[in-house]
């Protein structure tokens, strides 16, 4: 926010000094508007931060209150005490690192994300992976290829596995700010809000379809309004994003196993020519 004030500061003391060349405030609003973009996503990973420590934190007081309870029965069982103690142990470690997922998760899906560069991008710090949406869905639709679907088979199968069974699942779309203007894909996703909803949701039922339970997720859409990058005529295909972010959850939240059919997303138009609008 201080630089934001700063920048603007500086745009009205050039505006009350006098007329200045073009090049010059065109070079200084984009200036501008690129720092605002960095501030806005550093507010994001502030937000996701905090909400990981939270929720760590609430994780380790109910391990740290089961670990207590179960060393002041007596007669207990040995093999559940340890158990309770390695979990402990385990948040422990992950608060005082700031790491939201366990090691072993990490390390797949880092292994994960360097076996597919082109598809996604794994950041351990904010436990987040930030899928490309011009590799990952058809040109202009919510439709997975077949090469995400793949990749996203492989992510869930890591979600399945014994340490990752407790992280929320959290998929969050994003366009450029390119309008959708072609009548057959506007009948489909009207607004870019529609198409970055719709193709968070394709991840997610992609996911559910391969066995991920569905209690485990939240879905939203941002559109065009949580850019990480300028954009220009053409948008920028570093706004045209899916990202997942796995978060730690209360074991209750999963305590049903309940299971669910993926509810398709709404069938895409097929794209037939590579438009501005198909490139989001």
């Amino acid at each position: 926010m201080r630089f934001a004030f700063i920048a603007l500061s500086g745009l009205g003391l050039l505006a009350l000094g006098g007329c200045v060349p073009q090049n010059q405030y065109d070079d200084l609003m984009n200036a501008y508007r690129s720092k605002e973009q960095q501030l806005l996503q550093m507010q994001n990973e502030y937000t996701t931060s905090r909400a990981n420590e939270d929720m760590l934190r609430k994780q380790l007081a109910e391990a740290a209150a089961d670990l207590a309870a179960a060393k002041n029965m007596v007669g207990g069982d040995r093999g559940a005490l340890e158990e309770l103690e390695k979990r402990y142990q385990s948040l422990l470690a992950q608060l005082g690192s700031m790491n939201p997922l366990p090691e072993s998760v990490n390390e797949v899906l880092e292994t994960l994300a360097r076996e597919n560069p082109d598809m996604f991008e794994f950041d351990a710090r904010l436990g987040m992976l930030r899928f490309k949406s011009d590799v990952t869905f058809d040109l202009g639709s919510a439709k997975l290829t077949s090469k995400a679907e793949s990749v996203l088979k492989k992510f869930a199968s890591i979600l399945n596995t014994g340490e990752a069974r407790n992280l929320e699942v959290r998929v969050v779309g994003h366009t450029d700010n390119v309008p959708i203007r072609r009548g057959s894909t506007a009948a489909q996703h009207p607004t870019n809000v529609h198409l970055s909803a719709h193709r968070s949701i394709s991840v997610r039922d992609a996911l559910v379809g391969d066995g991920v339970n569905a209690t485990r997720f939240m879905v939203a859409g941002y559109g065009e309004f949580r850019p990480i990058a300028e954009n220009t005529a053409r948008g920028n295909a570093d706004n045209r994003r899916v990202e997942v972010f796995l978060v730690p959850m209360a074991g209750s939240a999963m305590a049903s196993g309940s299971t669910e059919k993926s509810v398709p997303a709404p069938t895409p138009a097929k794209a037939t020519t590579e438009t501005e609008e198909n490139y989001k």
